[in-house]
């Protein structure tokens, strides 16, 4: 359990991670001192990242606030939550060269075992604040100069605008839109010349009807809207995650006459923040069956014994019933081996094999599973996919996906495997979360019902299942989802209802080790000797009786004990 925990956080903590991030991202401890940071933090800041682990995070706070700063960071451990940027607190940074800067600052706790490890994502918003400064400058101006003065201001606004990154939009009070930077451009794929003229809430998804106007009715009383989180929708028609600060525009008799709204893009600190409190659950879930699957385990092994010992002393004609009892045992041993291998608890036995040979001798067995009506398509593959696993954990992968495919498609259709070897770039390793490399990769799609959104969000949770009530246990994508991350691996799925369902597998390439495994020795079980010593020792009291027991009845001297001590 510690281990898979502190897995999670290295991942989380790894190069990867953090530079995938394009804010300054600092890992600080629960005793305030930082653990790790990335390079935007480095050229932010001015030190290096050798200089800042170790240090106390005080270091990258001004001298005057460090006392203040230390009583709330003892506070925020006492009560940890994630604390997203635009909160609307008034925050400053300091530089190694003592010079300071405004921020912006979102935490996120991340749960280590006993203690507590926080994300600091910060933010320089120099630019925002001097593009708004630069705002209410040309405001000012506005009312006090010319007309000659008040064309230079207006081109100089107009230059600042432009050179920033973020989206700055002017419109009047109606919502039509007077003003398109560059930012904006780039930011919705828009030109000006398409969007001046337009209504602002050509940007609003249709779900949100009643944004705009809300937004424009406190412009009209003069209210500024301090960066808010919402969706807006690209030209290709992409949902984009906004931060949104919108301001009241005067004119020279201090009129409100319309509104201008800077966003920024916030998209892929969101995504990050998902695969955090998704890959948290997942833990916690793995965690709780993991520990379910091992006392369940406990008390089948102590119906197994008792069955065994009754064996031969009950009536024959009684028998069928001891049967059912250790078949009855017998399943759910099962559900205790899908468990511990979404946990991640497992035994296994990795071996350097081919995996388009796996799938090749396991489509005899898929053919009479799936049935005449669904179709097997499995496209050659010239290249060999090589892979360290457990062959039984494959085997189990593949035919839980091609079951589950099957039920999707209750009146038939087609099922596809596909195998591949992919050298994933940094690019492609960031978006995912995963480490660059050489991968395998196993497809298996279906021509079935697919899934909506929300099923596809749970889909790998432990007893989820959308079949009728005794037609599945809900484990079996749990399980693969288990043995995946077990081997290292990554999957994920892709599904739209009534347009069938991919599932693709990332697993390392072990093509590197081909010629390094030993060859495993057969296990060789010691010969029974009548009258030896055995010292047992368990900490079940019931099981240790019962293995006492029947160790006895094959002429063993037993010697019993709780624990090692």
């Amino acid at each position: 359990m510690q281990s898979n925990l502190n897995n999670l956080v290295e991942t989380l903590l790894s190069s990867a991670i953090l530079e995938a991030i394009p804010d300054a991202l600092v890992a600080v401890n629960q005793q305030g001192f930082i653990i790790q940071a990335n390079a935007q933090t480095e050229a932010m800041f001015g030190y290096t990242r050798d200089e800042l682990i170790g240090q106390s995070i005080e270091i990258l706070v001004p001298e005057r606030q460090r006392g203040d700063h230390h009583r709330h960071r003892e506070e925020f451990h006492a009560r940890p939550k994630i604390r997203r940027m635009g909160s609307g607190l008034d925050l400053r940074a300091r530089r190694r060269d003592g010079s300071e800067f405004p921020v912006e600052i979102s935490l996120s706790p991340v749960a280590a075992g006993s203690t507590t490890i926080v994300l600091t994502a910060i933010r320089d918003i120099s630019d925002r604040k001097r593009i708004e400064e630069d705002l209410r400058r040309t405001n000012d101006e506005l009312e006090r100069r010319k007309a000659r003065e008040l064309r230079d201001a207006q081109t100089r606004f107009a230059l600042i605008v432009d050179s920033s990154q973020d989206a700055i939009i002017g419109k009047n009070l109606d919502g039509i839109i007077t003003h398109w930077n560059k930012g904006a451009e780039q930011m919705y794929g828009y030109s000006a010349l398409e969007m001046i003229g337009r209504n602002i809430s050509t940007l609003c998804p249709p779900d949100r009807p009643d944004e705009i106007p809300g937004i424009l009715d406190k412009i009209r009383h003069g209210q500024r809207v301090e960066y808010f989180e919402s969706i807006r929708l690209t030209k290709d028609g992409r949902r984009l995650n906004v931060s949104i600060s919108v301001s009241p525009i005067y004119d020279t008799e201090g009129k409100i006459v319309g509104a201008s709204a800077i966003g920024r893009n916030i998209t892929a600190q969101k995504k990050f923040e998902e695969q955090l409190q998704q890959s948290q659950k997942m833990e916690a879930v793995g965690r709780l069956a993991g520990g379910v699957a091992h006392d369940f385990n406990n008390l089948l092994g102590i119906v197994t014994a008792c069955t065994e010992l009754l064996r031969g002393k009950v009536n024959p004609e009684n028998l069928e019933y001891l049967d059912n009892i250790r078949e009855a045992a017998n399943r759910g041993a099962a559900l205790t081996r899908q468990l511990l291998a979404f946990s991640r608890r497992q035994q296994v036995q990795p071996q350097i094999l081919d995996l388009n040979e796996r799938i090749k001798d396991l489509s005899k067995l898929l053919r009479p599973l799936m049935g005449d009506d669904v179709e097997i398509v499995m496209p050659s593959q010239p290249v060999t996919a090589v892979v360290e696993a457990d062959p039984g954990q494959l085997d189990q992968i593949v035919l839980n996906l091609a079951v589950n495919a099957r039920d999707a498609m209750p009146r038939g259709g087609k099922l596809i495997i596909e195998t591949g070897v992919h050298d994933l770039d940094e690019n492609f390793a960031r978006e995912h979360s995963m480490s660059p490399g050489r991968y395998v990769m196993l497809a298996v799609s279906d021509s079935g019902t697919g899934m909506d959104e929300a099923t596809r969000s749970r889909v790998f949770e432990p007893f989820f299942t959308t079949k009728e009530g005794g037609k599945g246990s809900g484990l079996g994508l749990a399980t693969v989802y288990g043995i995946v991350k077990q081997a290292g691996g990554h999957i994920w799925v892709y599904s739209e209802l009534s347009h069938g369902s991919t599932f693709k597998i990332y697993l390392p390439s072990a093509e590197h080790k081909l010629g390094l495994g030993a060859e495993s020795q057969a296990e060789v079980l010691p010969s029974r000797r009548e009258g030896t010593t055995i010292l047992l020792a368990e900490d079940d009291s019931i099981m240790r009786k019962l293995t006492r027991k029947m160790l006895e009845e094959h002429g063993y001297n037993v010697l019993e004990a709780i624990d090692a001590d």
